[in-house]
């Protein structure tokens, strides 16, 4: 893949992460099982382990996980911090070299990187849709992502069997925008409201 700059993503979402009010934590979200609270501290998770795919160190001891009760005082500043060094990581060229791991699996270190971008692209909107709060989407990146879950098969049996990245298609008209297309390819719909 051509590299896409992280930042404007990571810093977007970081934002949105300082934008949620403590009255927002327990709303919905677009990913069914998950909470604002449960979604935010899995972005917290994933900015971790993905910062760590960029730079293969071991990820011992940071699974990403979704439980909103593990969210602490000041949890604000450290998931936008986190999204800072994820974003920067994924600058170096070395990042892109290799096999990597994301989570518990192996893989090239540039599908890693693809699988990054996808996360916080797509859990940006998730969350500003949740909270009320507006995404100013990197056009680079969801062209990037929106090739990448092009690739995807939709879950077996019809539907997520989590609050995770991928549900089965929701259909949205071509002429729709980049965003729209993308957050369908998810298994989103584009109108989803609280």
């Amino acid at each position: 893949m051509a590299h896409v700059d992280f930042r404007p993503t990571t810093t977007a979402l970081a934002d949105l992460v300082r934008g949620v009010r403590d009255d927002q934590l327990s709303g919905s979200t677009p990913c069914p099982d998950y909470s604002v609270a449960d979604l935010l501290d899995h972005i917290g998770g994933l900015a971790v382990a993905f910062r760590v795919a960029a730079t293969k160190e071991d990820l011992s001891g940071h699974a990403p996980s979704a439980d909103g009760s593990r969210l602490e005082d000041g949890f604000r500043g450290r998931i936008a911090a986190a999204l800072d060094d994820l974003g920067e990581a994924w600058q170096l060229p070395s990042a892109y070299d290799g096999m990597t791991m994301a989570g518990p699996i192996e893989m090239p270190a540039d599908l890693a990187a693809l699988v990054a971008l996808d996360e916080v692209t797509v859990h940006a909107w998730d969350l500003a849709v949740a909270t009320g709060q507006h995404y100013p989407a990197d056009p680079a990146a969801v062209e990037a992502c929106r090739g990448f879950v092009a690739g995807f098969e939709p879950p077996p049996g019809g539907a997520a069997d989590d609050g995770g990245l991928f549900g089965p298609p929701v259909g949205v008209p071509s002429a729709a925008p980049a965003l729209d297309q993308l957050i369908g390819a998810t298994g989103r719909d584009p109108a989803w409201t609280p």
